[in-house]
């Protein structure tokens, strides 16, 4: 499964009554749940590949249940602070944000800093992959939404950049 059919089944769930879906193939496993606090991505080696048959009967089997009750209303955005010449800089995918390119390297950006169309902002890990997240607008960092190393979902917003 690819980052594009990924993004397309995580389009389809949004948009159905179904709570939760999981994949499992080869050696690769995928859950996407619309009622957890984000999902989870995950690739499996497994020791022996069992035979199709005992695959699909060691699978439970699926169950639709009836959607959750509405969320309430979304919290107030923290972007009206800012100003209407703000722009959200959201997570393409699910995965884990990380500010630098290594741990011991200096981050790709800090609150205050100028930034250029193109310019590498963080880095988002997703299936073994570092997938880097540029901007889009030429401005400056006035707020940075996630902590590194944490777990980010799609559409979470990561920075806050005022355009110039």
């Amino acid at each position: 499964m690819n980052f594009q059919e990924i993004k397309q089944l995580i389009k389809v769930i949004e948009k159905s009554n179904v709570g939760e879906v999981e994949i499992v193939e080869d050696t690769f496993k995928i859950r996407v749940s619309k009622n957890s606090s984000y999902s989870v991505v995950q690739q499996t080696v497994p020791a022996a590949t069992p035979p199709a048959a005992s695959l699909i009967q060691s699978m439970p089997t699926p169950t639709m249940e009836a959607p959750a009750a509405a969320p309430a209303a979304p919290a107030e955005k923290p972007l009206e602070k800012f100003g209407d010449n703000v722009v959200e800089v959201n997570s393409p995918m699910v995965g884990t944000f990380y500010r630098a390119p290594a741990p011991d390297a200096d981050p790709y950006v800090q609150v205050g800093d100028t930034v250029k169309v193109g310019q590498t902002l963080c880095i988002i890990e997703a299936m073994k992959l570092m997938n880097e997240i540029q901007s889009e607008v030429n401005g400056k960092v006035v707020k940075i939404m996630v902590e590194n190393a944490q777990p980010v979902e799609y559409d979470q917003v990561l920075f806050l950049i005022e355009k110039e």
